[in-house]
């Protein structure tokens, strides 16, 4: 593996929320002030994915105070806590600036009917859980004379196959 892929895997997140087009989404960051530290919530629209691997960010737009608010965060970035999804959204484009031109209801995306709020997540590297490691068979003199008892056995049962074979095309 490449260097640079190499420390792009370790910055990956495990787990990475389905983050759709058109979905609203509760985004919980990590914001830190001075010494202190908190996580506000901000939910929006998402209007747009790209980028991909450690790259990948996509953005969420809300209207505050009348004004319209676009932030872009990083799916891999350790300050986004987590993505809850709030509505699943009915969008047939893959970005949604044009709601940007919208005020009020018109800024919304229409829900699916019938779809289920679930937080699903797509696993992008497995855990290995510390203590848990793979059994390495040791092999000793033993495990080694069963498994040539075991091809002994099934040469010979191979043989007596064929033998049968010999015989049943003779008569």
């Amino acid at each position: 593996m490449d260097i640079l892929k190499s420390i792009e895997h370790e910055q990956l997140k495990n787990k990475i929320p389905e983050l759709k087009i058109g979905n609203t989404v509760r985004v919980h960051v990590r914001i830190k002030e001075g010494n202190k530290e908190r996580i506000q919530v901000f939910e929006g629209i998402i209007i747009k994915k790209q980028g991909g691997g450690v790259n990948a960010t996509f953005t969420v737009r809300r209207i505050s105070y009348g004004v319209g608010v676009e932030k872009t965060f990083l799916v891999h970035s350790p300050m986004v806590e987590k993505v809850e999804l709030v509505r699943v959204g009915k969008a047939r484009r893959a970005k949604l600036y044009y709601l940007r031109e919208r005020v009020g209801k018109a800024a919304k995306t229409k829900e699916k009917v019938g779809a289920r709020i679930e937080d699903r997540e797509i696993v992008v590297k497995e855990e290995i859980v510390p203590g848990e490691s793979v059994a390495e068979e040791v092999v000793t003199e033993e495990s080694v004379a069963e498994a040539v008892e075991a091809n002994k056995v099934v040469e010979e049962a191979k043989a007596a196959e064929e033998a049968k074979k010999a015989e049943t095309t003779e008569e």
